[in-house]
């Protein structure tokens, strides 16, 4: 069987949702613990130094009680760092800014709009960065 690329028609809208595709990270050979990791605040940051966090744990959506297992590096990432105020910096790059919006969210999808709206930023620009043919750490939309 050949290995062929798969590409999508369907081109995205303002209203198309996107989220953090962790499959991307495995399926092309990044280690996304590495970059989950320069996303703690200090204090975990200085507390994990040489942990594993390979390990998975539950973590329970508080809107729906849906029970998830996650990574427990995204778990301290979710339920402590991303609670902080100064997790989402507004001097952050548009792909680190949007990539914690939606660690802090869960990575409940959103579409260009809603990320416009709590980035301050063009939802046009949102839209053509995530959208290209280019995938940023792992920020993709949502077409199934």
């Amino acid at each position: 069987m050949s290995n062929v690329r798969r590409i999508s028609l369907i081109k995205p809208t303002i209203h198309t949702d996107f989220h953090i595709d962790f499959d991307w990270w495995s399926k092309n050979d990044r280690d996304w613990r590495v970059y989950l990791h320069s996303n703690l605040c200090p204090e975990h940051r200085e507390a994990f130094a040489g942990v594993d966090f390979e390990e998975q744990v539950d973590w329970v959506d508080q809107d729906t009680a849906e029970v998830q297992r996650v990574d427990g590096l995204q778990h301290v990432l979710i339920t402590h760092c991303a609670k902080q105020p100064e997790f989402i910096n507004p001097h952050s790059t548009l792909v680190d800014a949007t990539f914690r919006i939606f660690l802090a969210n869960g990575n409940t999808p959103l579409n260009s709009l809603e990320l416009g709206e709590r980035l301050g930023r063009p939802a046009m620009t949102i839209l053509r960065t995530f959208s290209g043919s280019r995938v940023y750490k792992g920020l993709r939309p949502c077409l199934e």
